[in-house]
């Protein structure tokens, strides 16, 4: 090999060496600024923060972000941010202070949004921290009472109008005894309905507060499910119909023995409401696999599948008319729902229109320690 191409090859070598060197420095330092820009510790306490947590750059990536973050979708560990957040942090910056908002965030194409709440606050010119948290349930709690109060106010519109105007009547025909007496029934029918819906809104506001069952106790099921019976045998009687309990196991539970009686005594006054007179209503108590279950079957009107995915709503009835007949506020249901979910239990329908309806409930059953 001439001298020419050994120095030539010793060039090349030299430069390969020289523009590797450099590469690396300057990878290094790039490595060296990003640790600077969120040093090691300030990952590490971000990383075990129950809320969303990013640090945005001024060209709208993050420079970390932890995995609360990526849950409620708005940093990936790459760097993308949401669009939102990084208007919002440019805002921010433009104010100099910090801002909040709620951003909504799509899961997927046909996701429903997630909406988060955003604090933003510059801490310097090149950098932002926003700490987010997820405000989609407090956000349906918010519409939810909402909507409550909206329907309470319109439940009690109707029973109160109706005293308001039976009353008046009463006053301009108070020289007719008979009409007296009539519209008195009258008056007395809506003022029962007006308590009981009272009463149903004090209850559904008390279980959909959340609050612990501070009277539970080890209850023989059999036991509660006779007393609900004892307590709609009067309403059955009234329309000519029979109860009939068939207890085929006698399991414990461990709940509030007045929550436990009122929800079973809703479902055999519902099952007593939608059937005919002289027809007969049967509640079953049984254990099966470390489950309890009471069912209550009617042979009556039965409930349209469409029906039966809502009848467990506040307020929700399949057939006005004849809840208003019946003296049924729409709460009833809702109420029984509740509490199953304050047992950690569950209630369930199946129905056919013209065949009649099952409701079951169910409860783990209690074991005692050994």
């Amino acid at each position: 090999m001439s001298p020419e191409v050994w120095v030539a090859a010793i060039v090349g070598a030299a430069l390969g060496a020289a523009v590797t060197a450099a590469y690396l420095h300057i990878r290094g330092r790039r490595l060296q600024a990003a640790a600077t820009l969120v040093p090691h510790r300030t990952r590490q306490l971000m990383s075990v923060l129950q809320s969303g947590a990013v640090v945005i750059r001024r060209d709208r990536r993050s420079a970390f972000s932890n995995h609360m973050a990526a849950v409620l979708g708005v940093a990936r560990p790459d760097g993308a941010l949401n669009s939102d957040l990084a208007d919002l942090a440019e805002e921010a910056w433009r104010r100099d202070q910090p801002l909040e908002d709620e951003i909504a965030v799509q899961r997927g194409v046909l996701g429903t949004p997630r909406f988060v709440h955003a604090r933003v606050t510059p801490l310097d010119d090149d950098l932002c921290l926003a700490v987010v948290n997820d405000n989609t349930e407090a956000r349906a709690a918010e519409q939810s009472r909402r909507e409550f109060a909206v329907n309470v106010s319109h439940e009690l519109k109707t029973p109160i109008g109706a005293l308001s105007l039976l009353a008046e009547t009463i006053e301009e025909g108070a020289d007719d005894p008979e009409m007296v007496r009539r519209f008195s029934k009258k008056m007395r029918k809506e003022s029962r309905r007006l308590s009981k819906l009272i009463q149903e809104i004090i209850e559904i506001s008390r279980l959909q507060g959340g609050a612990s069952l501070l009277e539970h106790e080890v209850l023989a099921l059999d036991g509660v499910v006779h007393e609900a019976v004892e307590a709609a045998r009067l309403g059955a009687d009234a329309r000519n119909i029979r109860l009939v309990t068939d207890v085929r196991e006698r399991p414990t539970v461990l709940g509030d023995r007045d929550l436990l009686v009122m929800a079973l005594r809703n479902l055999i006054d519902n099952a007593v409401q939608y059937s005919d007179e002289g027809a007969e209503v049967a509640i079953s108590v049984d254990a099966r696999d470390g489950v309890a279950a009471v069912a209550v079957i009617d042979r009556g009107i039965g409930i349209d599948p469409k029906d039966q995915e809502r009848i467990f709503e506040r307020f929700y009835r399949t057939d006005p008319a004849r809840s208003r007949d019946t003296g049924g506020t729409g709460l009833g249901l809702s109420i029984v729902k509740h509490v199953a979910l304050q047992h950690s239990g569950s209630v369930a329908v199946w129905s056919e229109p013209g065949v009649g309806s099952t409701f079951t409930f169910k409860l783990a059953v209690h074991q005692e320690a050994s």
